[in-house]
């Protein structure tokens, strides 16, 4: 503890170097999502084969790649798709973990065709190491679905629960929660700072144009031809300044759980974006509900089983299927 002036300098020292913290872990967000989304495309570019690969005894028809695979939805998505006959590479950024889960499938749900291979979005050396191993030993990817990011808050779990959230009314009800009572009561729970990563489960992924009170800035998002990752990043460095100079209401950032909202907001942009640069690809991003898994202390009203859904419908388009677009579960939705 300091006391004085010393204090002072001492808070405005750890103030900047959270936001220095905050402004690469926000980027790490959208980037994350970026390399996973690359990591298909160049799997898919350089595919030797469309009909099956042998490895071992068992012929691989489909092969799909799971990120942040180790727990909730993402380990649901592994195993409905492995008992459509796909092979899955579960994937995940704690080896101990992951392999618990893999093994979790193959054993509880007889599902020999889950495989773990250690992954972390947020590190290129660790995406290039997966990278390489799918085109060395299988020669394509079919399927990617990307659900590692982070949350972008630390939450005080007692004075959560002390707020006895009924959160089907809040949540699931409520489209302007965004400036009403729960935002209110949950800033005094919530910090807006990247101090610990999750497997994202994208539970606000829906109402993003509702949810930016500037009208600019949702004007924009409608039109896809104006962005590249260059203006992505801009805009993220304005509202990490924003967020530094304490100036999100005032500057049209939305409130609830502002840092988190907005990385789903430019990762829904950007799968747009990355629609458009690859026709032949189906690239889409979906809500899978608000699901209840530790990643939000449990106030979840959907199981896992039912937020799996939507990916993997998606994971198994067709090849003539939609593309750039955005589901709200299973139901395809315009947000912008």
């Amino acid at each position: 503890m300091g006391h004085g002036r010393s204090n002072g300098t001492a808070e405005r020292r750890a103030g900047d170097e959270t936001c220095k913290q905050e402004q690469e872990r926000a980027a790490l967000a959208v980037r994350g999502k970026a390399k996973a989304l690359l990591l298909l495309y160049l799997m898919q570019k350089n595919s030797r084969s469309s009909t099956g690969v042998m490895q071992q005894d068992m012929t691989v028809l489909k092969l799909a790649v799971i990120t942040g695979g180790n727990k909730g939805v993402s380990l649901e998505v592994c195993r409905q798709l492995a008992c459509q006959g796909v092979t899955v590479i579960l994937t995940a950024r704690d080896e101990k973990r992951g392999k618990d889960g893999a093994e979790s499938l193959r054993s509880e749900s007889k599902l020999p065709n889950i495989i773990f291979h250690q992954l972390d979005v947020r590190d290129d050396n660790s995406v290039t190491s997966l990278a390489q191993h799918i085109e060395s030993t299988y020669g394509k990817l079919d399927i990617l679905v990307n659900n590692a990011a982070v949350s972008g808050i630390v939450a005080d779990e007692e004075g959560l629960k002390a707020l006895n959230i009924d959160a089907e009314t809040w949540i699931l009800k409520d489209c302007s929660l965004a400036f009403g009572r729960a935002a209110n009561l949950l800033k005094e729970v919530f910090q807006n700072t990247y101090d610990e990563s999750f497997n994202c489960l994208n539970t606000n992924y829906y109402g993003c144009k509702r949810r930016m009170p500037n009208e600019k800035l949702r004007n924009d998002l409608s039109n896809i031809s104006i962005w590249d990752e260059y203006r992505i990043e801009a805009v993220l460095n304005t509202f990490l300044e924003d967020l530094k100079n304490g100036q999100l209401e005032e500057a049209g950032w939305p409130m609830m759980l502002p840092t988190y909202s907005v990385s789903k907001m430019f990762t829904n942009l950007y799968t747009r974006i990355m629609a458009r640069r690859y026709p032949k690809m189906r690239i889409n991003c979906v809500r899978p509900g608000f699901v209840k898994t530790d990643i939000n202390w449990n106030l979840g009203v959907l199981t896992p089983e039912q937020g799996a859904r939507g990916p993997v419908m998606l994971a198994l388009l067709p090849d003539d299927g939609p593309t750039g677009c955005y589901f709200d579960q299973t139901e395809m939705v315009n947000v912008w």
